[in-house]
């Protein structure tokens, strides 16, 4: 069973409510309450029905589709997926995670949100069963963030990485060519710009594409001494990169400073009507590609179709600070976890086992999203994306794997800074004051 679609332009806003409150039992080993830690039991998961939930609508119809007929063939039972929007999923797994009448049984969560809840006890210890579903072959950064104490509660379930598209017409008008340093990328940019054009279209409270420019020049959201995580926005590789993350912002793009996540595709495609793009270079997560192009018309649902034209759009990876170095941008994407207080415990370990199958995974990949399991990357296709994903990929960072990560993002820290200082606001100034506000919630 099947509830909503997928959308095609999803984007993962993450929700504004706070995890200071979170309901759940913390304890030092990230077990709580969970049941004992014990491998498949597949007569036990016989006309087991369960719950799955999708963040978002990047999970395709396909997919869905595949997943809850192998359970049916598997086990008997019915597979319910239910789709949650990422505007209120962090109040609702903190709500219902802790419920056994309500949780879902399995749950996909966003890889920034793991630590919070895998350290509080909500999912159930995988260790058990990790090797079965790929071990060393799953992405290392996601696995990661879903350990505690060396035991996995939440692994990777896709990844996305970001990269530049860009107007091919309107850089060659110019007379400029692909980048080869971040610096290189600014000064083009800027170039590009005028009163109608972003010459590089990001808004200012856009952290989750900012961070690239702190990665680049070495710097870190946070660093941990111990078992103390501390904000690092004041370090100097930090300052560095949040300094030309302002300059590009000042010189290069008509985004208002107050603008986080959005949808640059509208930008850089010409209106349906025929009206100039309103940018002549972004930067999107990989799937971003499906709406950029130009528009042959509507679907039934009133949405435009694109079509993707290699005359007038390109890709590349964002580059580094060093020549012939790719920029660490932040990878997007999703772990999986089986909630502790689940009743099915045996089905939704099947289901873990059918996600993790070699035919999902494949699938995955050619529907465009990272496979958890690196053996699969090679499917993501030969493509100018796929080449773009897998570049970037390789170079990706996450957010800090700290307990309170999630309370972060929930209160909205970093979209507030980043706005500061896309505003002309002193870095240095700012970077300290708001170390001392994430440094009040990022240990949980």
């Amino acid at each position: 069973m099947i509830r909503n679609g997928r959308r095609k332009t999803a984007l993962a806003a993450v929700a504004g409510a706070s995890v200071l409150a979170l309901g759940l039992t913390a304890c030092g080993t990230g077990g709580g309450d969970a049941p004992e830690a014990t491998g498949f039991d597949p007569d036990a998961a016989k006309g087991q029905d369960i719950t799955f939930w999708v963040m978002g609508g990047d999970t395709p119809d396909e997919a869905r589709e595949y997943l809850v007929d192998a359970y049916a063939d598997a086990t008997g039972g019915t597979l319910t997926i239910e789709q949650q929007d990422w505007s209120d999923a962090l109040t609702k797994l903190t709500n219902q995670l802790p419920d056994a009448k309500n949780t879902p049984d399995v749950t996909e969560i966003g890889n920034t949100w793991s630590p919070t809840f895998t350290t509080a006890g909500a999912f159930t210890d995988l260790s058990p069963i990790y090797e079965d579903l790929g071990g060393d072959k799953l992405l290392p950064s996601f696995v990661e963030v879903g350990e505690v104490d060396g035991k996995q509660y939440a692994l990777p379930y896709y990844f996305g990485s970001r990269y530049i598209t860009y107007r091919k017409d309107i850089w060659s008008a110019a007379g400029l060519d692909v980048p080869k340093t971040l610096d290189e990328f600014g000064e083009s940019v800027a170039k590009l710009r005028t009163d109608s054009q972003s010459g590089f279209y990001i808004g200012g409270q856009d952290w989750r594409n900012g961070i690239s420019w702190i990665f680049a020049n070495g710097g870190e959201l946070a660093v941990k001494d111990g078992d103390k995580w501390s904000s690092s926005l004041s370090d100097p590789k930090s300052i560095a990169g949040l300094e030309q993350f302002q300059d590009i912002f000042t010189d290069a793009s008509n985004a208002p400073a107050t603008e986080d996540d959005s949808t640059p595709w509208i930008n850089i495609n010409n209106d349906k009507n025929g009206a100039a793009p309103t940018a002549a270079t972004i930067i999107a997560p990989g799937w971003a590609h499906w709406s950029i192009g130009d528009y042959t018309g509507d679907n039934d649902e009133g949405a435009e179709v694109r079509e993707w034209n290699d005359a007038t759009f390109g890709v590349f990876p964002l580059p580094g600070v060093e020549s012939g170095t790719v920029a660490p941008v932040f990878a997007g994407g999703s772990n999986v976890g089986i909630s502790a207080k689940s009743e099915n415990q045996a089905g939704a370990k099947e289901l873990l086992r059918i996600i993790f199958s070699d035919e999902y995974q494949s699938l995955l990949a050619k529907n465009g999203l990272g496979p958890a399991n690196v053996d699969f990357v090679g499917e993501l296709g030969d493509d100018q994306f796929a080449k773009a994903l897998v570049d970037s990929a390789l170079s990706s960072k996450l957010t800090p794997a700290a307990p309170g990560w999630a309370a972060v993002e929930g209160q909205k820290i970093l979209e507030e800074f980043f706005g500061k200082v896309a505003e002309g606001g002193d870095v240095a100034e700012l970077a300290k004051e708001y170390d001392a506000k994430i440094d009040a919630v990022i240990n949980g």
